[in-house]
């Protein structure tokens, strides 16, 4: 049973505590972010509190941080390594002041409190012995800046050209200090014993990484709990065995991070799209894991291979090329061209992301193919069609789950999908008709628009959805229409289209005959078969009559590819 131990204590007490022990940043930690703006805010708060509560005997209370105890009997910090960073940035720019200060009973004792709770202080004299001997290690993989950060501390010194977030800070916090010195002196030597003092953290110290991590998100309401990544970065950075090793991969995670910014798709994304290529790869078809305990199997031995990053790269490379059109800067051989993107496009409106997990597999599968688009725009339209047939039947995850983790597999082992399915076309048609306000419906009209014959380029990823008779119009009687007709043929797929939204904007809820003139303007192809129209009305029948045909297009386009 997991064991928690839970304290009151002040910011002195909790930093002396750590004689000859040292506060860890784990490496899996994110870098230090905290900005000039909230150690403002914190300084502002503790002055206020000293002038006001503070002389009441109140205490000021920080929060809580959580940590575990590791086998080196040092804490480990899960939670609040942000703030117990800043306040040793803080209490090493009160001790610099000091030091600068004539050295009276007060400057001597004040100190002779703040010294223990930054280094190992001699028991008996409670002087510092060894500036290094610092009261926090960060260990955070990738962040260059630790050596700043503890040489901070050993010195109380920073560049003034340092624009690293520990530097910044220091330099905040040591303005501050001196300028309250000087215009508070008094009052100064109060802020300081306040802080030591009557400045409250509530730690929370667990007996396993694992508990502190559960206590850290049920507790965390104030940001992002570590992502899946932020482990796997820790992990691969400690199988690393030199320091060049370490070098290149810090580079290399960095550019990553850009890829995937840049994207728009999270590393924890993209690492989960590799589990299901490893899965591929194992012949794994059983129920999805979560992320972190996919990698954790076997002491992560998923982490160890040398192809991982390589691969990673690649697959980042490969979604950002897909998202925002920014070919690969390496030596490539694939292209992702229109046709291919006009499927893309269409699966990027479905209503989930599981068309990404064999789009995945079968990207790192070929990507060294002479043939890799011709293939792709094949497999992409299989599974357009094999998704939305599907979506169509039953519109639930679990309706496409397995198909997807089978074929994902048939990809690795074959390089083609294999859907069995069978097309009841008339129960199809029926609830084609029913899904023209579901989620699925911006697909289907976009999916039908890309089906046109004339559709050279690509639609705008910002289409609005236009409905030909207006949703909104003001006569009760509107050339033979009314409420109860509208009520019955505006929603449906006959009356919709897509449409580029400034023109949308510009065509407004006017009647069809002046918003031929709009879609005459348009680049999608069944829009300007619109602004050919032979009418210049649009009544029930014509809405009637284009369903049809929309129908018969989703149709035609299912028959051919999942026959």
């Amino acid at each position: 049973m997991a064991e928690l131990h839970v304290s009151k204590k002040s910011i002195s007490k909790l930093f002396s505590e750590m004689q000859n022990k040292k506060f860890i940043i784990p490496d899996f930690q994110r870098p230090y972010k905290w900005n000039v703006e909230k150690c403002e805010t914190l300084w502002n708060d503790i002055e206020n509190f000293t002038i006001t509560d503070a002389k009441a005997g109140a205490d000021y209370f920080l929060g809580t941080i959580v940590s575990y105890i590791n086998d080196d009997k040092n804490q480990e910090i899960i939670d609040g390594q942000q703030r117990i960073t800043s306040f040793f940035l803080l209490l090493r720019a009160f001790f610099r002041k000091l030091e600068d200060m004539p050295q009276d009973d007060q400057v001597i004792g004040l100190k002779n409190k703040v010294a223990p709770c930054i280094w190992d202080t001699d028991r008996f004299s409670g002087k510092v012995v060894d500036p290094s001997s610092i009261h926090i290690m960060s260990l955070v993989a990738t962040e260059e800046d630790n050596e700043t950060f503890h040489k901070i501390l050993n010195t109380g010194e920073s560049s003034e050209l340092a624009t690293d977030n520990y530097s910044v800070n220091y330099r905040f916090f040591k303005k501050q200090c001196d300028e309250y010195a000087t215009m508070n002196p008094m009052q100064w030597k109060e802020l300081c014993v306040t802080i030591l003092t009557q400045c409250i953290i509530l730690p929370i110290e667990c007996d396993t990484p694992e508990t502190a991590l559960t206590i850290f998100s049920t507790l965390n309401d104030r940001g992002l709990p570590l992502a899946d990544s932020d482990i796997f970065k820790a992990q691969i950075y400690r199988n690393l065995e030199t320091e060049a090793k370490r070098k290149e991969f810090t580079n290399t995670w960095k550019e990553l991070m850009h890829i995937c910014k840049q994207s728009g798709a999270s590393l924890d994304d993209i690492f989960r799209y590799y589990t299901h290529v490893l899965r591929a790869r194992n012949n794994d078809k059983t129920k999805e894991v979560g992320l972190r305990k996919f990698y954790a199997e076997n002491n992560y031995v998923r982490l160890k291979t040398d192809s991982l990053m390589v691969e990673i790269m690649a697959l980042a490379n490969f979604w950002r090329y897909i998202n925002i059109g920014v070919e690969p800067e390496d030596d490539v051989n694939y292209i992702i061209s229109d046709e291919a993107r006009k499927y893309l496009h269409c699966l990027t409106c479905y209503p989930n992301e599981f068309w990404k997990y064999p789009t995945s597999v079968f990207f790192l599968k070929n990507v060294n193919s002479e043939t890799f688009d011709a293939d792709f725009c094949k497999m992409l339209k299989k599974l357009t069609a094999f998704l939305f047939a599907k979506f169509i039947d039953a519109p639930s995850v679990n309706a496409i789950k397995d198909d997807i983790y089978s074929n994902c597999i048939n990809i690795q082992v074959q390089n083609e999908l294999q859907f069995k399915i069978t097309l009841n076309e008339d129960l199809l048609k029926q609830q084609i008709v029913g899904y023209s306000s579901s989620r699925l419906s911006r697909a289907l009209l976009l999916l039908d628009a890309y089906l046109n014959a004339n559709q050279i380029e690509l639609i705008p990823d910002t289409f609005e959805i236009e409905h030909i008779f207006p949703k909104k119009w003001q006569d009760t009687n509107y050339n033979g229409w009314n409420i109860d007709d509208a009520a019955l043929y505006l929603d449906r797929f006959g009356n919709k289209i897509v449409f580029e939204k400034k023109l949308n904007i510009q065509a407004g809820n006017g009647y069809f005959g002046v918003k031929k003139q709009k879609y005459n303007l348009s680049k999608i192809a069944c829009v300007n078969d619109l602004g050919n129209y032979h009418k210049t009305d649009w009544v029930k029948e014509d809405i009637e009559e284009r369903e049809l045909i929309f129908i018969e297009n989703l149709m035609s386009f299912l028959r051919n590819q999942l026959s």
